[in-house]
């Protein structure tokens, strides 16, 4: 892990850093309710060997969707959506493919897919791919999504859409719309003052203490979010260890919780943060 991070990602385009910030968030350990390569944390249907398979499996598309993006530069913001969902949803196909039908990244997918056709985007109209520009095309390709997906359907079928009408909740919907804000405001101020796995764990934590979490209130309610975002608040304000982490591992893994919306915006963050 430490040759990875390493590397110089400035000089990478935004598919190959997408690439390897998956590898990097699944390597991270301890990763609390999460897998990583001591345990499956709060997981009985994935490892640590699934998701590598997955990784494999994803990351070809990730150049497909920056090309997407470069092919359909011109068209206006309200169309790309439509546009990049059927291979958004070939590659959750792949991923399946590879995974006996686990659902190792969905959630990734969603996410650094996004980046990926926004920065493919951005090169088409000969512009600058910097965080700010991603953020700023994300939040426009998906403008009106919570709308559409969320408000629009007073029949609640997802657990995105029961989320939202009982707690008001938005998910992974309301923060690509917003434009990776949790990311913008919780991470990414402070990811150049640290180094190494600790700027990793400290990242982790912070998403965890501020990101509503969809994944934790599928599991456990809002009493399970407001548990794993006291906990790592807490620890936020402490000199923690590895032992403490691995104490919040074993209290999540006890209460089956796992924040894995977390761990897929701390891929984003890894992006984002390597980039002008």
């Amino acid at each position: 892990m430490a040759g990875l991070l390493a590397t110089n990602p400035q000089q990478d385009d935004v598919p190959t850093l997408a690439a390897r910030a998956l590898r990097i968030e699944l390597d991270l350990t301890p990763k609390p309710g999460l897998v990583d390569r001591a345990n499956t944390g709060s997981h009985q249907d994935m490892d640590h060997a699934l998701f590598v398979k997955s990784i494999a499996a994803i990351t070809p598309w990730f150049s497909a969707f920056m090309q997407a993006g470069q092919a359909h530069a011109h068209k206006p913001a309200s169309e790309q959506l439509r546009l990049l969902r059927p291979q958004g949803i070939a590659c959750e196909q792949a991923m399946l493919s590879a995974t006996n039908g686990v659902n190792t990244h969905k959630g990734g997918i969603f996410s650094l897919g996004l980046l990926c056709f926004a920065a493919g985007r951005l090169q088409g109209q000969n512009r600058v791919v910097s965080a700010d520009a991603l953020c700023r095309q994300v939040s426009e390709i998906c403008r009106g999504l919570v709308a559409r997906e969320l408000m629009a359907r007073p029949q609640a079928a997802t657990a995105g859409e029961k989320q939202f009408h009982a707690y008001g909740l938005t998910g992974a919907r309301g923060e690509v719309e917003q434009g990776f804000i949790t990311v913008r405001r919780a991470v990414l101020p402070f990811w150049h003052q640290e180094q190494g796995e600790r700027r990793l764990h400290n990242a982790l934590l912070r998403l965890m203490a501020a990101n509503a979490d969809s994944n934790l209130v599928s599991r456990g309610g809002m009493a399970g979010l407001r548990y794993v975002q006291d906990y790592a608040a807490a620890l936020l304000a402490t000199s923690w260890n590895s032992d403490s982490l691995r104490e919040m591992d074993n209290a999540l893994m006890a209460r089956r919780l796992s924040p894995g919306g977390s761990a897929d915006l701390l891929a984003v963050a890894y992006v984002l943060a390597s980039l002008p």
